[in-house]
């Protein structure tokens, strides 16, 4: 039950957290700028409220349907709120939640079930109108069906937040907030409900205690502060420097391990909370929007004009109370505690509630890594370098007696939500995060011969020991390719003894081939040299496999290989490149070609005695397969 939990409040914060930003922009904008802000300005006021109506709620639907079904899941998502946000002047939070993940969940549906019935060449035709009929559709459906039940689920939600302002009861809010942000869903409590009711509260009245309930960084520096005061050993130097981190870089996380010590402490943050936002309700504090993260900066940042005083005393009360208590438990009810095993024990919940492998405190291994069933290489268009780590580290895991872990490459813009791990180069790791937050992300340099691969599988080998011994998997079908059914290297597009040039001449000489081979359009060419601006297509090892992005592949005919090499080598960045591989691949079938490449060029050793001694016949018989 804990674990669903947990999962639907990620969906939901997943949702709202990559926009906190428009969020911002949006609170700074009307805290400035509308009739009682600090510089009144009418023409910049009149952003306000289309921010509000229709930026971020398409913003979250977007966000709600690319997290279901990718890319045109996200704009069908993004439609079937517009229809919502038609319907009603309310706010749409609540809406975009429903229709985003909605669209998304549709055209995934969709795609499934034409999937191998789309005629060659009429893609792109099913794809856009597919989106555009079931986007409209779902706009429509919105307007009758959505819409109403959102406004009626908003209202009473209103309503029962009003009733425990009315009576005086919403700091026992705290009670709930303050014990789930130990268990990582703070973010589902304070993004999935307060920020959605608060931020129509604070347009209707210029602010909302609602944003200050989780965020607000007063209970943990009281029991940080307590720490320094009645904690012992390493626990009490600690906390000094915890303490500022946590109240101004508003990291409430560093304080979870120092309860996890003392259980019994999480009383001091709670009641202290309770205590604040009592104070906040007397004296009228709130913010105009969500602060992230929860620190003193952000908290002030946020605050509307004359507001001052109240979020200052709701702040400063939750600190004193927070921190007598905790001292009067930590000196009597407190036990002397390993603030390592806390940290472990923090790892291991955070690490739970994103469904990813666990970090052992001391020796870096995955003590659940165990429970690792799927690793996704990635890259920018899925189709080259992801492809040639995928197999050898898949070629890794067998030789080390790992056969239930599937290890499979994707574009990084395409990583499935059910992976547990994500190995990518390091400039693409911010993309494969907010794609993958559950995931663990491994950043590599270079996808041959990467050193993380041996340290992963070691990882993943030791935590095994021990445990029952995996059962054996049915291997993928990239595991062992077989030679093609036809022949995707001709000897006529293996060039031997080329003349150092740039990467971008070579890109191009790569890219001449593939056109006047028929595998690719002109366009094909643009994209090669696209991917490589991105970033290199040298992947280590003395080799480079130029490829299109993932925008440049309807350019690709047929798939086809182009092989050149360059004894002297070509300066790729900070790569030498002795051996060049272009790819233009329609589907998976160029993936063979990959793993016997991943074989004979796993050093950069293995290449240069490729490069230096095999012919034309030799390199087409062993990278075909028929050798």
């Amino acid at each position: 039950m804990k674990e669903r939990v947990q999962k639907f409040g990620r969906f939901l914060s997943g949702m709202v957290m990559p926009n906190i930003g428009a969020f911002i922009a949006w609170g700074l904008i009307a805290a400035f700028f509308i009739p009682d802000g600090w510089f009144p300005n009418e023409t910049i006021n009149g952003m306000v409220g289309p921010m509000l109506r229709f930026l971020l709620p398409i913003l979250i639907g977007y966000t709600g349907g690319k997290a279901v079904g990718g890319q045109k899941g996200a704009v069908t998502g993004a439609l079937a709120t517009l229809g919502a946000i038609a319907a009603t002047d309310a706010t749409m939070f609540i809406g975009a939640m429903i229709c985003g993940p909605l669209g998304g969940w549709c055209i995934k549906k969709f795609d499934k079930a034409m999937e191998g019935h789309i005629p060659a060449g009429f893609e792109m035709v099913v794809n856009n109108f597919s989106v555009g009929i079931i986007g409209a559709v779902l706009a429509i459906l919105s307007i009758y069906v959505i819409a109403p039940v959102c406004v009626a689920l908003t209202d009473w939600l209103g309503a029962g937040v009003q009733f425990l302002v009315d009576r005086s009861l919403l700091p026992l809010t705290a009670v709930l907030v303050e014990p789930a942000k130990v268990l990582f869903l703070n973010n589902a409590i304070n993004h999935g409900v307060f920020t959605p009711i608060g931020t129509d509260q604070a347009m209707e009245m210029g602010k909302s205690i609602l944003f200050m309930i989780e965020s607000n960084p007063g209970p943990g520096l009281g029991l940080l502060l307590a720490y320094c005061v009645a904690g012992k050993g390493e626990t009490r130097s600690s906390a000094g420097a915890a303490a500022v981190i946590q109240f101004v870089g508003g990291i409430h996380e560093i304080y979870f391990p120092y309860v996890l010590m003392n259980p019994i402490v999480i009383l001091g943050p709670m009641i202290g909370n309770i205590v604040g936002i009592f104070t906040l309700s007397i004296l009228g504090g709130g913010l105009v929007a969500a602060a992230s993260p929860g620190s003193i900066i952000a908290e002030m940042l946020m605050t509307p004009k004359g507001g001052y005083f109240a979020n200052i005393a709701g702040i400063g009360i939750a600190a004193v109370v927070s921190f007598l208590i905790s001292v009067f438990l930590l000196k009597f009810f407190g036990k002397d505690a390993s603030l390592e095993e806390a940290q472990a024990q923090v790892a291991a919940s955070k690490a739970a509630s994103k469904g990813q492998a666990i970090p052992a405190a001391a020796s870096g291994a995955s003590v659940s890594a165990k429970d690792v069933k799927k690793i996704v290489f990635a890259c920018d268009a899925g189709m080259g370098s992801s492809a040639m780590g995928a197999t050898m580290v898949r070629n890794k895991l067998k030789d080390a007696g790992i056969t239930d872990i599937e290890v499979i490459h994707y574009p990084v813009g395409e990583i499935p939500g059910d992976c547990q791990i994500v190995v990518t180069h390091h400039e693409l790791s911010g993309r494969a995060a907010q794609r993958a937050p559950q995931a663990r992300i491994i950043p590599i340099k270079n996808f041959m011969g990467a050193p993380e691969y041996d340290v992963l599988v070691k990882e993943l080998l030791e935590a095994r020991k021990g445990g029952a011994a995996p059962a054996p998997a049915a291997a993928p079908a990239e595991e062992s390719p077989a030679a093609p059914a036809e022949i995707l290297l001709e000897k006529k597009n293996i060039i031997l003894n080329c003349k150092p040039v740039s990467p971008e001449e070579a890109i191009k000489a790569v890219g001449k081939l593939m056109v006047e081979s028929g595998y690719v359009e002109e366009a094909y060419i643009q994209g090669m040299l696209d991917r490589e601006k991105s970033f290199s297509v040298a992947i280590g090892s003395h080799v480079a496999i130029p490829h299109g992005t993932e925008e440049s592949r309807k350019a690709i005919k047929k798939t086809g290989l182009i092989v050149m090499t360059y004894p002297e080598g070509i300066q790729w960045g900070d790569e030498l490149v002795r051996l060049v591989v272009g790819i233009a691949s329609t589907g998976e079938d160029h993936l063979g070609i990959l793993g016997k490449i991943v074989e004979v060029a796993e050093t950069e050793e293995d290449t240069d005695k490729l490069v230096d001694n095999a012919g034309v016949d030799q390199l087409y018989k062993l990278l075909n397969g028929l050798e």
